[in-house]
C-alpha cells in the first residue's frame, strides 16, 4: 500500500525533514553562487588545515585526528546544518574540554585515549540529535553568553600554559595551569634556544601579518616559513622537535566500544559538557552571521546537523566538533553565499592532506606552539569581558565563576556549573520581575515609576514587568500586598499588564486573591494592556467573568473612567492635596478652609435616584421638591438647574448639621457633577432624619446630556 506523504502526522514529516536536508539543499541550490562559494572554500581550506593540526595537539590527540575531524565535520555539518556561513570542525575550546575530560581516564595520545575521544564525539552527537528532534533548540537561549566568554577566556589561559613547554623546548610537567607554568619557570635554564627562536619567530611573524596583511592566510604562511627555516638550518640536529608525518589516506572507520557501560558512564559528564558547549558555540556563530545577512536559522536543524557531524567524526577517526567562529568569519569575509563553501572546503582539506601528508615530518612543533599561543590570546575577549563587567552583576558573576573554574577546576565541571548558574540566574530574574508604582510625569503625558512622588489617596497604579507564572507569583503578590499595606486609603488598584506575556493557573489564583482582598475592603481592581494570550487564558479559567468586562480598560481612557465613575470626588476635592492625575487639575477647590468632620468611606448604601427627564417634570409640579446643588462655586456658575439652591458640600461638611435649615419633611433632590458627592452627603443626612432624599442620576453631566435648561451666572468666565 502506498503511503501518501501528506497523510503522515506533522511530527513525523518534520522529523523526516531533519534528515533529508541535503536533498532539499541540492534541489534548491542556486548555481550562480558556485563561483563565490568555490573561492571562499579555497580560502577557508588554507585556514582550516593548520587549525585542524593545532587543535588536535591541544586535545592530546595525533594531528591526523584533527584533520579527519576537519574533513568530516565540514562536510556533514554543511550538508545537515542550517547556517549558510557557519563551518563545523575542531575548535580550541572543545579540544581543551576533550583533553580535560579524558586525562583522568587515559594518557593523551594513547590508544585508549584516542578511542575514548571518538566515543565521546558519538555520545555528544546522539544527545544533540535527540535535542534537535525533540525541538529543544530554544534551550540554548537560556544559557548566558557570559558562560561562553568566561569559558573561552579560561580555555585560552589553559592552552597557553600547556604550550609554554613546547615553546621553550622542555619536557612535560604538571597537569594544572599553576603546575605547568611553575614547571617552565623552574626549568628555564634548560631552554633550547633554537626551539625558542622558532616559536617566538612564529609569534612575531603572525602578529606582523595580522597587522600589516590581514587578508593573507597568516597561519599557513607562518608554518611554511617555519618549515623552510627548519630545512635551511637543519634544526632537528639542534634538538628542535618536529610534528611527524601526516596521514595520507581517507579517514578510516573506527570500531568503538558502544556497549561498554563502564566507559560510557566515565565519559558521560564530559559528553554532556561537549554537547552543551558545542551547541552554544555553534548557535552563537550562526546567529552572529545571520544577523548580518538576514538569514533565517533553524536551531533544531542545526542541532541535528551538529549531532550527525559528531557521530560521523567519532566513527571516522575524528573527535568532537562544533561551529567555529574563526573559520566561519574567514568563510564570511571570503564571500561565501551558501553551505556549499563549507562542504567544498572539507573536500579540499582531504585532498591537501593526501597530497601534503609527508610534509608534516618537517613541521616544527615549536611553530605550532607559537600559533596556539596566538589562538589562546585571541580566545580572551577583553572587550566582551569589559562589557559584561559594566552590565548586570549576575552576568559578571557567571563569567568569573566559569573563567576561574576553567582554570583551577575540572573544565567539564566548570562548564556545567556555569550553565547551571546561568539557568539559576535566569530563573531568579524571571521569578522576581519588577513590580512598581507608576504615576504621571510632569506633563501628564506618560506614566513613569513613582519614585518619591506622592501617591493618590484613592487609586494606585502598579506595573508588572514580567510573566505571571508559578515561579513569580509569590514575589508579585508580596510586592502588591506590601504596597497596599503602605497605602491603606487606596481602595482601587489598576494593574498595567503590557509586559505580562504569559500567565498560568498560579498567576490566576494570585489575581483572584488580590481581587477578593480589595473587594472585601470596598474597593476593586482594574487592568489595562492585557495581551491576547493573557486575556484568552483569563477567559478560559473564568477569571475574566469574575473581575468583569467593565474592569478591563483601555489605558488611554482608564484613569478618566475610574476618576469619573469610581473614585469618590469628595475625597478628591476636600481631602486630597496632591492632585496626582491630569483629571484632578481642574477640580474645584473650596473657597475657604474647611475643618472636615470625620468622613468615612460611603458604605454600599443604595439611595433612590431620579432621571433628568423625571426631575424636569417634577420641577413643574405645584409644590416642586427642593433641589440642593452641592457643587463648588465655580461649577455652580458654569451652569445649574434654574430652581436649585446652591449649598457647596464644603460648607455642609465643614460644620456638623450644616443642613439644619432644610425641612426634613420635604422631598430633597441632591445634585452634583456625577452623583457621587450626593451619595456622600445623603449618607450623612439620612441619620439626621432626612428620609426623603433622592439623587439626580448621573448628576449635571446627565442633565447636560439631555440638553435641559440651565442657568448661567452673569459673572461666569470660561
Amino acid at each position: 500500500m502506498d503511503i501518501q506523504w501528506d497523510s503522515l502526522p506533522a511530527p513525523v514529516r518534520q522529523t523526516t525533514n531533519f534528515f533529508t536536508e541535503p536533498v532539499h539543499f541540492f534541489r534548491t541550490y542556486n548555481r550562480a553562487f558556485l563561483r563565490e562559494d568555490l573561492l571562499a572554500a579555497l580560502t577557508l581550506t588554507v585556514v582550516a588545515l593548520p587549525q585542524g593540526i593545532a587543535f588536535a595537539l591541544i586535545a592530546g590527540l595525533p594531528p591526523a585526528m584533527g584533520l579527519y575531524a576537519t574533513v568530516i565535520g565540514s562536510i556533514v555539518g554543511a550538508l545537515w546544518g542550517s547556517s549558510a556561513q557557519g563551518t563545523t570542525g575542531p575548535t580550541s575550546a572543545l579540544s581543551l574540554l576533550v583533553v580535560s575530560s579524558l586525562a583522568a581516564y587515559a594518557q593523551p595520545e594513547s590508544a585508549a585515549f584516542i578511542v575514548a575521544a571518538g566515543l565521546m564525539a558519538v555520545m555528544a552527537g546522539i544527545l544533540q540529535i535527540l535535542m534537535g528532534v525533540a525541538r529543544l533548540g530554544i534551550l540554548v537561549n537560556f544559557v548566558s553568553d557570559a558562560v561562553i566568554v568566561g569559558f573561552a577566556a579560561g580555555a585560552g589561559v589553559q592552552i597557553a600554559a600547556g604550550e609554554l613547554r613546547h615553546l621553550f623546548g622542555l619536557s612535560s610537567g604538571g597537569t594544572t595551569v599553576v603546575e605547568r607554568v611553575g614547571h617552565v619557570l623552574a626549568n628555564l635554564q634548560l631552554t633550547n634556544p633554537y626551539t625558542l627562536a622558532v616559536g617566538v619567530g612564529t609569534v612575531v611573524l603572525l602578529l606582523l601579518l595580522k597587522r600589516y596583511a590581514p587578508k593573507l592566510p597568516a597561519p599557513l604562511i607562518a608554518l611554511v616559513v617555519a618549515t623552510l627555516a627548519l630545512l635551511l638550518f637543519n634544526l632537528p640536529q639542534h634538538g628542535v622537535d618536529v610534528l611527524g608525518q601526516l596521514p595520507s589516506s581517507l579517514p578510516p572507520f573506527t570500531a568503538l566500544p558502544l556497549f561498554s557501560l563502564g566507559l560510557l558512564n566515565d565519559l558521560s559528564t564530559g559528553a554532556l559538557a561537549v554537547t552543551a558547549i558545542g551547541l552554544i558555540q555553534t548557535m552563537a556563530v550562526a546567529r552572529a552571521f545571520a544577523a548580518q545577512t538576514g538569514e533565517r536559522l533553524d536551531s533544531n536543524q542545526e542541532f541535528v546537523g551538529q549531532g550527525l557531524a559528531n557521530i560521523a567524526a567519532g566513527f571516522f577517526s575524528g573527535y568532537p566538533v562544533s561551529g567555529s567562529f574563526s573559520r566561519s568569519a574567514v568563510n564570511f569575509e571570503a564571500g561565501a553565499r551558501s553551505k556549499m563553501s563549507a562542504l567544498l572546503s572539507g573536500i579540499f582539506v582531504l585532498v591537501a592532506m593526501l597530497v601534503l601528508g609527508p610534509v608534516g615530518q618537517y613541521l616544527p612543533r615549536a611553530a605550532l606552539a607559537g600559533l596556539l599561543l596566538i589562538v589562546a590570546y585571541g580566545m580572551i575577549d577583553y572587550k566582551q569581558m569589559a562589557r559584561i563587567l559594566r552590565g548586570a552583576r549576575g552576568d559578571a558573576l557567571i563569567m568569573f565563576l566559569t573563567f576561574f573554574g576553567t582554570i583551577f577546576l575540572s573544565i567539564q565541571f566548570a562548564v556545567l556549573s556555569g550553565i547551571l548558574v546561568s539557568l539559576a540566574y535566569y530563573i531568579l530574574k524571571t521569578s522576581t520581575p519588577k513590580v512598581h508604582e507608576v504615576l504621571p510625569d510632569d506633563e501628564f503625558e506618560h506614566l513613569v515609576p513613582g519614585q518619591d512622588k506622592p501617591s493618590c489617596p484613592q487609586l494606585g497604579i502598579i506595573e508588572v514587568l514580567g510573566d505571571l507564572y508559578f515561579g513569580a507569583v509569590s514575589h508579585v503578590e508580596d510586592t502588591i500586598r506590601s504596597y497596599a499595606d503602605r497605602h491603606p486609603s487606596q481602595l482601587y488598584l489598576m494593574l498595567r499588564m503590557r509586559d505580562v506575556h504569559h500567565i498560568d493557573i498560579s498567576g490566576i489564583h494570585m489575581l483572584e486573591g488580590l481581587l477578593r482582598s480589595y473587594r472585601e475592603r470596598g474597593g476593586d481592581i482594574f487592568m489595562t494592556h492585557l495581551r491576547p494570550d493573557v486575556l484568552a487564558r483569563m477567559k478560559q479559567t473564568g477569571f475574566y467573568d469574575r473581575i468583569g468586562a467593565d474592569n478591563i480598560l483601555d489605558e488611554d481612557n482608564a484613569i478618566r473612567y475610574i476618576f469619573q465613575r469610581i473614585m469618590d470626588p469628595t475625597i478628591c476635592i476636600y481631602e486630597c492635596n496632591v492632585r496626582v492625575w491630569k483629571e484632578c487639575q481642574n477640580l474645584p477647590r473650596p473657597d475657604y478652609h474647611v475643618d472636615l468632620i470625620d468622613i468615612q468611606m460611603v458604605p454600599e448604601v443604595s439611595f433612590e435616584t431620579i432621571s433628568p427627564r423625571a426631575l424636569w417634570d417634577r420641577l413643574h409640579e405645584p409644590l416642586p421638591p427642593i433641589i440642593l446643588d452641592v457643587r463648588e462655586a465655580r461649577e455652580w456658575k458654569r451652569g445649574h438647574i434654574p430652581q436649585a439652591r446652591h449649598r457647596p458640600l464644603s460648607g455642609l461638611l465643614g460644620r456638623k448639621g450644616g443642613w439644619d435649615d432644610l425641612p426634613t419633611y420635604r422631598p430633597i433632590i441632591l445634585v452634583d457633577r456625577s452623583g457621587r458627592r450626593s451619595q456622600r452627603l445623603a449618607a450623612l443626612m439620612q441619620p439626621e432624619g432626612y428620609k426623603n432624599l433622592t439623587i439626580l442620576a448621573g448628576g449635571m453631566q446627565a442633565w447636560e446630556n439631555e440638553h435641559l435648561l440651565e442657568a448661567v451666572e452673569s459673572d461666569y468666565v470660561e
